[in-house]
């Protein structure tokens, strides 16, 4: 059984070490700083000889490297083992950068409770057991918090800790993954601790300060499950990025409406309030035209009921429709109203005495098209013809 000694020393990138299995790609070391897949950290990337290593993971307590190709080293040579710094490092960076949100989290989130984290190549995610709602306000103190923490360039420490006394401090945060190794190894848990800021049961690696993780910014929240708040964030280049992004954004729409960056959210409350103003005054004046259009439609006899038949502009039919209701009721005659252009639709109103249904029936038998209604209200659309022929039709 060989344990990988990435998280014991995070800086080694390039070593020596015995083969002391191979089994097609699959190559054990009698020693190795490849950190394998694990926790919701990636396994390390490099090479063994020069062969691509493309996945590292822990098989029955032994780290396996799996290689692109077959090795031309055999079992009891030795052989040198390089780590692809640049992802190394930006695994040590973000799995030390999400120990400091969760521990901005103890400062901001009630019942706080660790449920996982990962790391992809463009982002970072941390799940919090909180019931208090992550607002955009939290996040923003969230995201400030981790930023200030970094500039303040805490010291990161690991050590290992008796299992007992790990599990008994209250200050350590575990995940469920995490606490189920702990229950698995009777011996020790290693503990990470940033100064004055967060310890957490943790087998990831790490940067030895806070001020080697750079800038972070946060992206995204979402609920994965019920309990959950998931906060994704980028790190240092990404995140330099995201943030330049964001401000060319911002500035771009408080020039756009003619303000400055600090009294964006009040104007941008304002003319919202202005657009549901202009929104209800445009409803009721096209309530106003619309009713104007119907009652000077032109009115027939048919079989001694009454009928108010016409074609009218502009209009959607489901806004002709609750205006034609309104109007059966108030008159006893039958509307029967029809637009649209390129593809028509009729709508029919009554007081019951004539049955809605069976008239756009006829029409739609016409002029094809679909519909559906009851006795007092229908409609019909997708009808082959102008507004004009279904009118001289109903006439």
């Amino acid at each position: 059984m060989t344990h990988s000694l990435a998280a014991a020393d995070p800086t080694v990138t390039a070593f020596d070490a015995t083969v002391t299995a191979v089994n097609g790609v699959d190559v054990v070391l009698e020693e190795t700083y490849f950190y394998p897949q694990g926790g919701g950290q990636p396994a390390d990337r490099g090479t063994i000889d020069g062969t691509p290593v493309e996945h590292v993971e822990t098989v029955d307590g032994t780290v396996v490297h799996t290689l692109a190709d077959a090795p031309a080293f055999e079992e009891g040579d030795t052989v040198l083992g390089s780590i692809d710094e640049e992802f190394r490092t930006y695994t040590m960076r973000s799995h030390t950068a999400s120990h400091l949100l969760y521990g901005a989290g103890r400062r901001l989130l009630d019942d706080l409770g660790y449920g996982g984290f990962g790391i992809t190549n463009e982002k970072v995610r941390v799940d919090f057991e909180t019931t208090t709602d992550v607002t955009d306000a939290v996040l923003v103190d969230l995201e400030r918090l981790t930023n200030r923490a970094i500039w303040e360039s805490r010291w990161v420490s690991w050590e290992e800790v008796p299992t007992d006394e790990a599990l008994a401090r209250e200050e350590v945060a575990f995940n469920d993954a995490t606490e189920e190794g702990v229950m698995d190894d009777a011996d020790a848990v290693r503990i990470v601790t940033i100064d004055d800021w967060d310890v957490a049961a943790c087998g990831g690696t790490h940067v030895a300060n806070t001020a080697e993780i750079g800038a972070v910014s946060i992206l995204e929240r979402s609920n994965p499950g019920e309990g959950l708040t998931r906060v994704e964030f980028a790190v240092g280049p990404t995140a330099i990025q995201q943030r330049a992004a964001e401000h060319r954004s911002v500035l771009a729409a408080s020039r756009a409406i003619g303000t400055n960056v600090e009294a964006l959210p009040e104007e941008v409350e304002r003319l919202q309030d202005d657009r549901a103003a202009l929104q209800d005054e445009v409803q009721s004046l096209t309530e106003e035209v619309l009713g104007s259009r119907l009652a000077g439609l032109e009115t027939t006899e048919r079989d001694g009921q009454p009928w108010r038949i016409g074609a009218v502009d502009g209009f959607e039919s489901n806004a002709v429709g609750d205006a034609i209701q309104s109007l059966a009721n108030e008159t006893g005659e039958v509307i029967a109203v029809t637009g649209g252009e390129g593809s028509a639709f009729l709508v029919v109103a009554t007081d019951g005495s004539v049955d809605a249904s069976e008239v756009v029936d006829e029409v739609t038998a016409e002029f094809g098209g679909g519909g559906g209604g009851g006795p007092t209200f229908a409609q019909g659309g997708g009808l082959d013809a102008d507004p004009d022929e279904i009118v001289a039709f109903l006439w």
